[in-house]
């Protein structure tokens, strides 16, 4: 797959969540940074949403343990919650 269909899919998967609030932080996350992502970074993030909402949710907010294969920069990153617009 080519990177402009792979990035059309991860938005796509980023935004439709199933929750509000990961939708927001997930979506929110990869709109405003993904400009910059190398491959290494795609493959963090594709394999993250692949994770549960509530243990995303969990990991970002600091309320339960980052296990270690999502400890680093873009987790770190993510937990700024700089990045949600959520609309009024």
């Amino acid at each position: 797959m080519n990177r402009e269909d792979r990035l059309k899919r991860l938005r796509f998967r980023a935004w439709h969540r199933g929750t509000r609030e990961a939708d927001y932080v997930m979506g929110g996350f990869f709109d405003r940074l993904h400009q910059g992502w190398d491959d290494e970074s795609l493959d963090w993030y594709e394999a993250l949403l692949n994770q549960e909402d509530a243990d995303i949710l969990g990991w970002v907010m600091g309320t339960i343990p980052i296990p270690e294969q999502w400890q680093g920069s873009m987790m770190q990153r993510m937990q700024r919650i700089d990045y949600v617009d959520i609309p009024r």
